[in-house]
């Protein structure tokens, strides 16, 4: 009988003690899964002033209005759980170059849809950026194929951290091509089907639509209407989802696809139908930012001939399509190596260990992942 009293006594002691440890867990985690970081999203005023609006840690929203623009602002981002942090410095925005001579290396990924854990993890991983965010690629070329807004909950920052590593490549003879995708044409147009909820609370919050934290009148409104939706680095043409047969009929210069998609960025659905025949095609289902047909082969994509890709290929003297858009287990390629489809499930695909993108090096393409070259290659 003693016994069972010491041990009883005892399990109670234990469970005394414990539950407040439980409970003090439990309270952390929750506590964690409180932070609200976003921001800063900045806004060019006509009065020639400015407005930065930030929501901290805590998830307190300030609005601060400056009566002259900042052009040498510099300001930290954080990420949704603070796990990030980096420092950005505002500079000029301009059209980047839609053509470019092969670099020493090119690492491409695409649709980091909001998810900086993923999208860092892989940038590190590959010596893109080091542990504080800062270009270490040299004279190398970055390329992000499109589709950083909707799903996850820091789209902001990782717009930030693109435009600050465009400004630190170009300091070090390198470069960074952030393409459009499918989803910067649809917040912009206003549709917020995939938008996460913490969005739609801010947009409640601040009394502001969220496309218009992205008009042309914000620093990085400005920044996204001048962002390319093709280019061609060396022998390979990059592009969000896909260029068909409708696309090469149209005979378009790359240029004038650039230009054609930023005049219309901004605009809604109806809108961008209206102003040309040009321009609803290029945001159509047949346009490079939604076409499947380069890696689908059901019927209602449309699925393109080979003898049509070679046709492409030559017009735009190339020798590869690399496109993102469609998720793939494992970054393939189709038509003989002509085409290579970089977009994966980046969360399953770091947990696997599998590939996250490509590196070309010299006259040599490998498959990489979040520890850099994996044994597969092109």
């Amino acid at each position: 009988m003693m016994t069972f009293s010491k041990y009883f006594f005892s399990f109670f002691l234990l469970l005394f003690f414990a539950l407040p440890l439980l409970n003090a867990q439990e309270k952390e985690s929750v506590a964690v899964e409180r932070h609200f970081a976003d921001g800063p999203y900045i806004f060019h005023l006509p009065d020639g002033g400015m407005k930065v609006l930030s929501v901290d840690t805590a998830g307190n929203l300030t609005d601060t209005l400056y009566q002259n623009a900042l052009h040498s602002l510099s300001f930290q981002v954080v990420s949704h759980s603070g796990r990030h942090q980096f420092n950005v410095k505002l500079h000029p925005a301009s059209r980047p170059d839609w053509k470019y001579e092969k670099p020493e290396k090119l690492f491409a990924v695409s649709d980091p849809h909001g998810n900086l854990d993923y999208f860092a993890s892989v940038l590190r991983g590959n010596n893109v950026i080091n542990e504080n965010y800062e270009w270490i690629f040299g004279k190398s070329h970055l390329v992000i194929n499109g589709d950083v807004f909707d799903r996850g909950k820091d789209v902001l920052p990782i717009l930030w951290l693109i435009y600050k590593l465009e400004k630190e490549a170009e300091e070090a003879g390198g470069s960074v091509s952030f393409l459009l995708g499918n989803h910067e044409s649809m917040i912009l147009a206003g549709d917020l089907r995939y938008m996460d909820k913490m969005y739609h609370d801010l947009s409640e919050r601040s009394g502001i639509k969220y496309e218009d934290f992205f008009a042309v009148t914000t620093e990085l409104g400005r920044w996204l209407s001048l962002r390319n939706t093709i280019v061609v680095i060396g022998d390979d043409l990059f592009v969000h989802a896909g260029l068909g047969e409708e696309f090469l009929h149209e005979n378009l210069d790359i240029p004038q696809v650039n230009e054609e998609m930023s005049k219309a960025l901004f605009m809604t659905k109806q809108q961008r139908n209206d102003l040309s025949g040009l321009t609803k095609f290029l945001y159509g289902s047949q346009g490079p930012v939604w076409y499947r047909g380069m890696v689908l082969n059901d019927e209602k994509y449309n699925p393109l001939h080979i003898d049509v890709l070679d046709g492409i290929l030559k017009k735009y003297q190339v020798k590869r399509i690399i496109v993102g858009h469609t998720v793939f287990p494992n970054v393939p390629s189709f038509y003989g190596g002509k085409v290579i489809a970089v977009n994966v499930n980046n969360k399953e695909n770091f947990e696997k260990v599998l590939g996250r993108g490509i590196l070309i090096e010299g006259n040599e393409t490998f498959v990489v992942g979040d520890k850099g070259i994996m044994d597969r290659r092109f």
